[in-house]
């Protein structure tokens, strides 16, 4: 696979209320990831960023809601969104809190 690849998969980390709640009951991390990732190349690239190990991998497609600017139809863009899990022990942390 291609390392430049793996550091184009993932978008950006979704951080929301119902993320925290996940992430601290089941171990598990959301990303925002390209409309064409695969789970293989996102538990590469998450294995491979962040240094730790990754039980599973759940992807979730979000179609983009239909809004209105004034009289001008609008659409917002689709999502593709990664639920990481990880192994016990393992952990990302995306605040960097103060030491």
């Amino acid at each position: 696979m291609n390392q430049e690849r793996l550091l184009k998969v993932l978008v950006a980390p979704h951080i929301s209320e119902k993320a925290t709640v996940i992430g601290e009951r089941n171990n598990q991390v959301i990303f925002k990831v390209l409309a064409d990732a695969t789970k293989p190349e996102v538990k590469r690239a998450v294995e491979s960023l962040f240094e730790v190990r990754v039980k599973a991998v759940n992807m979730v497609n979000i179609k983009g809601k239909r809004k209105r600017l004034g009289r001008t139809p609008g659409r917002r863009s689709d999502l593709r969104k990664a639920y990481v899990t990880l192994m016990p022990g393992d952990e990302i942390d995306f605040a960097g809190g103060a030491d």
